[in-house]
């Protein structure tokens, strides 16, 4: 059979097609339904088995309703406090971050990402965790898709339950009951923040043990908590 231009791209404009459709019905779905598992659990399974150890995933989905105030609040202070206003996107943040990365590169340090929550949650959700123009463009249009197909609570309750909060810890009830010994739903401020402030590398910090520089950050959350309570409305 001989393969023509045409055919191949037939294929390519069937495959598109179906890329949007299943994307679209996706985010639709996980609007009601809880995410079963994310790229990222897999790849980190994977990397345990290949290390010659047991693949560790600790999760439970819990409702944001069911989780104590303090943690969307301490998510909200540590990683985008613009998170109730914007549309997926904060502009201002990205030209900050654009400006610090250049100067970091000139000290050959390395750069620091400017995403959202909104980002967050559609990378951990939709993508694999790596660095590249389409990854990239990729997050940019599930971000779009779940601003359009989901409330700011829900985009903020997935991301509470399917962001890695350590190693084989993934989201607030499994890191609650990992670090704290208690349920998501009695998290005091000062626990919140602490699993905040580690967000940024959950597998280099650790919440129950934290080192002076995540308490002193927790510190810093603590109080950007206290300036926006009873602003944030989810």
């Amino acid at each position: 059979m001989k393969i023509t231009f045409g055919t191949v791209w037939k294929w390519i404009k069937k495959l598109v097609l179906f890329f949007f459709i299943a994307s679209i019905v996706s985010t639709i779905l996980f609007r009601f339904i809880p995410v079963p598992v994310t790229p990222l659990m897999i790849i980190r399974c994977f990397e345990q088995v290949g290390n010659g150890e047991a693949p560790r995933l600790k999760k439970e989905w819990v409702s944001i309703d069911d989780m104590s105030k303090e943690l969307p609040l301490a998510v909200i202070a540590a990683e985008d406090q613009k998170f109730p206003e914007h549309f997926g996107f904060d502009v201002e943040a990205i030209k900050k971050v654009m400006k610090q990365n250049e100067r970091l590169k000139q000290r050959g340090k390395p750069i620091k990402g400017g995403s959202t929550i909104s980002q967050q949650c559609a990378k951990n959700v939709f993508l694999f965790p790596q660095r590249s123009y389409i990854r990239k463009a990729l997050e940019v249009y599930f971000t779009f898709l779940i601003e359009i197909f989901w409330s700011k609570k829900r985009i903020m309750e997935v991301y509470l339950n399917v962001i890695e909060m350590g190693d084989g810890i993934y989201g607030a009830q499994a890191a609650s009951q990992t670090f704290f010994k208690k349920d998501a739903s009695i998290l005091k401020a000062s626990e919140a923040a602490l699993i905040a402030a580690v967000l940024p590398n959950p597998r280099k910090w650790n919440a129950g043990k934290p080192s002076g520089y995540i308490n002193k950050r927790k510190n810093w959350i603590v109080r950007q908590m206290g300036h926006l309570r009873g602003t944030i409305d989810l």
